[in-house]
């Protein structure tokens, strides 16, 4: 990172002329004596500051700075080196050493490093990756004297207006402290995939600039509620207005790329017709989900939905699009059993389905 420092200047006819100071004082033969000012006695610090700094000094050997790499093609030597590609942020889960991070810190890389609190280095594994909660998981082989895992909170009691705090590594100034509140909740924004959305993420006004992503966002208990992972910015920097993939989904994921290395959605066994869904919201009003087929020997055929129902409410929470009927399976897990509110022949008809593994 460069830094400026700004000088004033004269632009005359097109070339800078550094201005002389005219008000430089005037030295004489008197000897003049200058010694340091005393040192006025400071004051206890509030309970809010002593609380955020016990905060972050508990918290911050759980943070890690991750720096990637990638491969290029020596031209003239005909070569593959290995050259930076990126850095990004991350943290502790558990005592195995897996490290969690945002999978776009990692994407396309052919190697990371971590950097623990303490200065160690270490040569990152790939363990798994979610594209479409922008989750991944690294590991780490440490001996000795192994860093703690965070504490997990829970983000579904979240409430706009509560404390906040973000550890990270912005533009590469490791272990930076920002803090703020929960602007808004259950936000949505566009996944790395391009093809689903990630839904119920937090906003938050705690300064979150590039290289914070993968950080922790903490509570005032110091637990994990979030992974920061995207910032709203016209000029690319911060602007107030940052996302995190809350915990209760970090949560739900994690477990599953440490043991199989890929989140497996359960599924409902449809394929959906967005142009006879955006047919029936125009002409009827009613807004949902159009079947266009339902696979044999799936929870949806055992429902008993058929082509042409309007799935309207998952366990009843408003469907009105194909990417919203994903992330509502993705709320649940294997086994769980749904209520589907169904749109059929003008009458709304209640089914339940028990959900299976996709494939």
């Amino acid at each position: 990172m460069r830094v400026f420092w700004l000088l004033v200047a004269a632009v005359i006819g097109g070339v800078a002329v550094w201005q002389v100071r005219p008000w430089l004082a005037q030295r004489n033969s008197t000897t003049i004596v200058a010694e340091p000012r005393s040192i006025a006695p400071a004051g206890d610090l509030a309970a809010d500051e002593k609380a955020t700094i016990e905060l972050f000094e508990r918290s911050k050997g759980s943070v890690v700075f991750i720096t990637t790499t990638q491969r290029v093609l020596d031209l003239r030597s005909r070569n593959v080196m290995q050259i930076p590609r990126g850095a990004g942020s991350g943290f502790i889960w558990d005592a195995d050493g897996h490290v969690i991070t945002n999978n776009h810190v990692v994407m396309g890389a052919a190697g990371a490093k971590v950097r623990l609190n303490d200065g160690r280095d270490y040569d990152a594994r790939l363990i798994g990756v979610s594209p479409a909660h922008d989750i991944a998981v690294l590991r780490i082989a440490v001996s000795e004297r192994r860093p703690a895992a965070l504490p997990i909170g829970t983000s579904a009691d979240l409430k706009v207006g509560q404390k906040v705090f973000a550890i990270g590594n912005p533009f590469g100034l490791d272990w930076s402290l920002t803090t703020g509140v929960v602007s808004a909740l259950d936000r949505a924004l566009p996944a790395e995939d391009d093809r689903t959305i990630i839904e119920h993420l937090i906003q938050t006004d705690a300064a979150i600039n590039p290289g914070n992503s993968g950080g922790p966002l903490l509570d005032s208990s110091g637990r994990l509620i979030g992974i920061n992972t995207a910032i709203f910015s016209p000029s690319g920097a911060y602007a107030g207005v940052g996302f995190a993939v809350p915990v209760d989904t970090v949560n739900r994921v994690v477990p599953q790329l440490v043991a199989k290395g890929k989140y497996t959605r359960p599924v409902l066994g449809v394929e959906i017709d967005e142009q006879l869904s955006q047919q029936s919201a125009a002409g009827s009003g009613v807004k949902g989900v159009a079947v266009a087929k339902v696979t044999a020997g799936t929870p949806a055929a055992a429902a008993g939905l058929v082509p042409g129902d309007l799935i309207v409410a998952f366990d009843g929470k408003p469907v009105t699009s194909a990417a919203q009927l994903v992330n509502r399976l993705d709320e649940h897990k294997v086994g769980d059993t749904v209520r589907l509110t169904v749109q059929r022949d003008g009458k709304e008809v209640e089914l339940t389905a028990t959900l299976k593994a996709g494939v």
